[in-house]
């Protein structure tokens, strides 16, 4: 899949993949636009603003990979974060 067709987590930017990768709306279908660890029954899990959800998720940058497969370091995830997290649709201003 590529990377402009994938479905990302509009709230933390986790791409969403699987089933069990989307949150819940309050009737318990699955969030269009919301991960499992973000949104759960029609609510967000956390109360948090955008640069504490780029930290939070920042402990998690050795999963981010280049296209080379090398991990990215805390630095460079977090101003990618910092690109990318204002266009999603929790962070629109």
């Amino acid at each position: 899949m590529k990377m402009d067709e994938m479905i990302f987590c509009q709230c933390c930017g986790l791409p969403l993949q699987a089933a069990a990768d989307f949150g819940t709306e309050a009737d318990g279908t699955a969030s269009a636009d919301y991960c499992v660890y973000c949104y759960k029954d029609g609510a967000f899990t956390q109360d948090c603003t955008m640069e504490e959800m780029i930290q939070h998720c920042a402990q998690f940058y050795e999963e981010f990979k280049h296209e080379d497969g090398s991990s990215y370091t805390r630095e460079e995830a977090v101003a990618g974060m910092q690109q990318f997290f204002p266009g999603l649709k929790r962070w629109r201003k």
